[in-house]
């Protein structure tokens, strides 16, 4: 892996990915020359015991633009530049321009009902390729396993600062999950602590593991390619399948099959079957529809807080939004209120069509 770090006109960080060499003279465009200084904070929700973050700036950041004014489009015209450089790379990473945390955010508000804290964490955005009309799914494998080493090296980094506790690369695709840009990319988002939903799947691991000398996780996989009705796709080194447990229709989980708690600790053969897996998932999707296929995925490693954690298993869980071809799948009173789901589709139906969806991962393959 080839990496380049420059600098934008308003102090951003941008860093170029490749598997080839990038070539010097690469300079960092940015549609904005002066500093944002973003100073998020949170606040504490004493009910449910989390905290809030709050950035009301990020109402101004770009808002679905027109093709010719896509800000993640490599700059063409240098009087009007994007926040992606022309070049021979294949991945970039830059600072949010709009965050929802930030390293040196300070001062939070005084005097409410509750207590606020600094946002002191990190955004960042991850453009996946420099087409604007490809998808991840379309990418070649190649690429995407140059993806999942970003991830790696993204979370080494920020998670290397003592105050960052977890690390979450995620991908929103399609309007119907709140997508702002349509070019292909993610984000990663660094806390300053263990967000609560990985909280609570790391002390549901964290005890199974006690009790049992094993990764809950792993263990849960193993079961599901016994099984074999809900797997989408199994290797020596990967799995993908709709989980028994799915609270969303098409709901899928990838995961290396062995132990391996986070990117940095992937080897080149559990990278190479786990990109395999992935895009096996996504063509799926795709094949499902007329249309793009909308969803979350988002990737859950170990903490970054200096602990062994053995217990932890990374894994991505993807959530597409629509509950059958025609209908989409809102949150509602027993999601949202009660925190508990409520599925009128069986996860063995809906693995069912996926795995009837034929894929091919390359060219001629």
């Amino acid at each position: 892996m080839h990496i380049k770090e420059l600098i934008k006109p308003d102090g951003r960080h941008l860093t170029l990915y490749s598997n080839q060499p990038i070539p010097d003279g690469l300079v960092a465009p940015s549609p904005f020359q002066e500093p944002q200084n973003a100073n998020p904070h949170l606040r504490w929700h004493p009910l449910r015991g989390e905290w809030v973050t709050y950035a009301a700036y990020r109402q101004n950041r770009t808002y679905q633009p027109p093709p010719q004014y896509n800000p993640l489009a490599p700059t063409s015209d240098p009087a009007h530049p994007t926040e992606m450089p022309a070049g021979d790379y294949e991945i970039a990473v830059f600072d949010n321009r709009f965050p929802s945390l930030a390293f040196d955010s300070h001062d939070p508000p005084t005097g409410l009902t509750v207590p606020t804290a600094p946002a002191n964490g990190h955004c960042e955005v991850v453009v996946f390729t420099q087409d604007p009309v490809a998808a991840l799914a379309t990418l070649p494998l190649s690429r995407i396993e140059l993806l999942l080493q970003v991830w790696g090296d993204r979370t080494t980094r920020i998670g290397g600062r003592h105050h960052i506790h977890y690390v979450l690369p995620f991908e929103n695709r399609g309007a119907e999950v709140g997508v702002t840009l349509h070019h292909p990319h993610g984000q990663i988002y660094a806390y300053p602590f263990v967000p609560s939903v990985p909280a609570k799947m790391l002390a549901q691991e964290r005890e199974y593991y006690l009790q049992h000398g094993s990764s809950l996780l792993v263990d849960m996989a193993r079961d599901e390619v016994a099984d074999g009705k809900r797997v989408l796709y199994q290797d020596e080194y990967a799995v993908a399948f709709v989980p028994a447990c799915a609270r969303y229709p098409y709901e899928t989980w990838v995961m290396p099959s062995s132990p391996c708690k986070d990117f940095a600790s992937l080897t080149p053969r559990q990278r190479e079957a786990l990109a395999r897996a992935l895009k096996t998932v996504l063509l799926k999707y795709e094949g499902l529809w007329d249309r793009p296929f909308p969803y979350l995925m988002a990737w859950y490693q170990a903490p970054t807080d200096g602990g062994a954690h053995p217990e932890t298993q990374l894994h991505a869980e993807l959530f597409p939004p629509y509950r059958t071809r025609d209908r989409l799948k809102f949150l509602a009173g027993t999601e949202l209120g009660a925190g508990m789901f409520a599925m009128d589709v069986l996860p063995e139906t809906t693995a069912y069509e996926l795995q009837q969806v034929a894929v091919r991962l390359e060219e001629g393959a």
